[in-house]
């Protein structure tokens, strides 16, 4: 088994641990909030964020580190990074005066705990995998918990997703799209990263009404277009009667959902003959040096 299917597995039970845990330093009610990260954390930024300004707790933008405008007035600037040590990510917080900074990272040993002034240890949800899942989806479910907008049987529902089938003829597919709403475009994106990095497959991913406008061109029998959460009304029929392309919608939660793509992409990888614990041209770590 490898490292990536390991950490997939172990899901519910981060989860369970999570949810239970009161760390200092989250942001609280009513404060204006930057959430900064890359990659995968980029997106469970903006899933947060999402969440937690659609239900009235402050006013929440969510960046990609390398973007952050610092010169901006927050009350609190929130910072995610597995590995404690990603360039932009501690350039963006080495940028952020006279604001407090909090940071949640997999590794207190790394140059993000002085860079920033609160720290949440998650080192239990660290991973041996360059796919990032377990560490992402426990961060996610640590920030839910907090903003109290989390189903009480989540773990449970983590577990039904790594049992559930995965959509009909979804390892023959060639073309895979995932689409979600609101917070969940983020996991959309998420989800698209993950068939990417483990697989090398055409995996792209959009807010889901974005969909019609263009996308949808590329859709064929040979895609799968996969939805994280309620689609929006009348598109699964438009997309299906359009362009013959297999449609995946799930009952579970939306982050439950994300663990049935994270097998997805293992399963494609290991079709492939390719190694999912080791994506081409990436690193557990990514530290730019060097011009």
């Amino acid at each position: 088994m490898s490292h990536v299917e390991h950490e997939i597995a172990e899901q519910p039970e981060c989860w369970r641990r999570v949810l239970e845990a009161a760390p200092a330093g989250l942001p609280e009610h009513g404060e204006r909030v930057a959430v900064i990260g890359c990659g995968t954390s980029l997106y469970i930024a903006q899933a947060y964020a999402s969440l937690r300004e659609s239900a009235g707790l402050g006013e929440t933008d969510a960046f990609a580190a390398s973007e952050f405008p610092a010169a901006r007035d927050y009350d609190r600037v929130l910072a995610i990074s597995r590995s404690g040590t990603t360039t932009e990510v501690l350039a963006a917080l080495g940028r952020t005066e006279h604001t407090r900074t909090v940071a949640i990272t997999a590794d207190l040993d790394t140059p993000i705990t002085p860079a920033a002034d609160i720290v949440v240890d998650l080192t239990f949800a660290d991973e041996k995998s360059v796919v990032q899942t377990r560490f992402a989806t426990t961060c996610l479910a640590l920030l839910r918990g907090h903003l109290g907008l989390v189903p009480t049987d989540l773990a449970e529902q983590a577990e039904r997703a790594l049992a559930a089938p995965l959509p009909e003829g979804a390892t023959e597919a060639r073309q895979f799209t995932f689409l979600g709403t609101g917070w969940t475009a983020g996991l959309a994106h998420e989800a698209a990263l993950k068939v990417r990095e483990a697989s090398g497959s055409w995996a792209e991913s959009y807010p889901a009404m974005e969909y019609r406008h263009g996308p949808i061109s590329v859709a064929g029998p040979d895609s799968l277009v996969w939805f994280l959460g309620e689609p929006p009304a009348g598109l699964v029929g438009q997309v299906r009667q359009t362009t013959g392309a297999a449609v995946s919608v799930s009952s579970l939660d939306p982050m439950a959902d994300l663990i049935r793509a994270q097998r997805l992409a293992v399963e494609l990888a290991k079709a492939r003959g390719l190694d999912p614990d080791r994506p081409r041209n990436l690193t557990r770590s990514i530290v730019l040096t060097g011009p």
